[in-house]
């Protein structure tokens, strides 16, 4: 199977991150969204992530020599940093260049987006009325090829199997933030994922420059997010109980532990609606007086303010200050 067109449904924070890596190594990338307005706040991301990507690798290049690069180099955008020269880079970042102008496509059609589709890669909020809502519209646009993977925070990928019309060929494929940096790829199957199509995207992930982790089991939050979100969690709670601010918290866990950020900052990069979406999940969340209710009234506030986290310019931190 050759994995080759792909479609990213949704152009969020890691929607566009996705779609990137793919068409850097050379894929041939769909982005479908719901509207024009998705449009207005994908393209902005297009470019300003496109323009992170060749900025990590120009700045690999002093890297170079250095005992440390081997640490610090964009681990998504170079395979073998022990041969690595300044002109391979700059090879590499031509066409890197070359394949976002050539390669991105954005269609609003989803009968069009989806047709001779290798992979789709859906990348929306997470809220299962919206994803088994794409689910339910897509399933008879599909190719029979067609291989349907999620990259849900959180959920399992047996909760929409069922609504996929694929289920054989439906799992979980799960990034970091910063893919080209921190790449990392989870795969989780359900019960009814079959091997093939399971090692299929294992071989897919290989291919855009990730570092496939394989489940053997479903687990609600993968590997990452289960270590992960508690830690938020934990700062969200000291915030909410008014214990210290986001910035003390943040100062207190790098100071302590040599992170370079802190769980607010991290929060920043995710997204507060993602936070929220997670919030708004668990049990106590619409029960008054509960901490998990005082937090999400709190994210809330600040989405209502267009405090969503970096790529609005301002989220716990304020990114438009120089």
């Amino acid at each position: 199977m050759n994995l080759q067109k792909v479609v990213v449904a949704g152009g969020g924070v890691l929607g566009t991150q996705i779609g990137l890596m793919c068409a850097y190594w050379g894929k041939d990338v769909t982005f479908w969204l719901r509207s024009e307005s998705s449009i207005t706040r994908t393209e902005p991301k297009i470019d300003r992530y496109s323009k992170a990507i060749l900025g990590d690798l120009e700045a690999a290049k002093a890297l170079i020599g250095n005992p440390l690069g081997a640490l610090l180099y964009p681990k998504g955008l170079i395979s073998d940093w022990k041969t690595v020269t300044a002109e391979k880079i700059d090879a590499l970042a031509a066409a890197g260049a070359k394949n976002f102008a050539e390669k991105l496509h954005i269609e609003l059609d989803m009968a069009k987006a989806c047709e001779d589709a290798d992979i789709v890669i859906e990348s929306m909020t997470e809220n299962p009325e919206a994803k088994i809502g794409v689910y339910t519209a897509m399933k008879d646009l599909l190719p029979e090829k067609t291989i349907l993977v999620t990259n849900s925070s959180t959920m399992l990928p047996s909760t929409f199997a069922e609504y996929t019309g694929r289920p054989a060929k439906y799992c979980a494929l799960h990034f970091a933030n910063t893919i080209w940096k921190n790449n990392t790829a989870e795969v989780m199957g359900h019960p009814g994922t079959d091997q093939d199509i399971y090692n299929e995207v294992v071989k897919f992930a290989s291919e855009i420059g990730m570092i496939p982790l394989q489940l053997h089991k479903e687990q609600p939050g993968y590997i990452l997010n289960s270590m992960l979100v508690p830690f938020l969690d934990s700062a969200e709670k000291l915030w909410a109980n008014e214990v210290a601010d986001p910035q003390t918290i943040d100062l207190t866990w790098k100071l302590a532990t040599g992170a370079p950020k802190g769980p607010f900052e991290i929060i920043d990069i995710v997204g507060l609606d993602t936070v929220y979406a997670i919030n708004q999940m668990k049990p106590d969340a619409k029960v008054e007086g509960t901490l998990t209710n005082k937090i999400g009234k709190l994210v809330r506030e600040k989405l209502d303010k267009g405090e969503s986290g970096i790529n609005a310019g301002k989220g716990f931190y304020d990114y438009t200050k120089k």
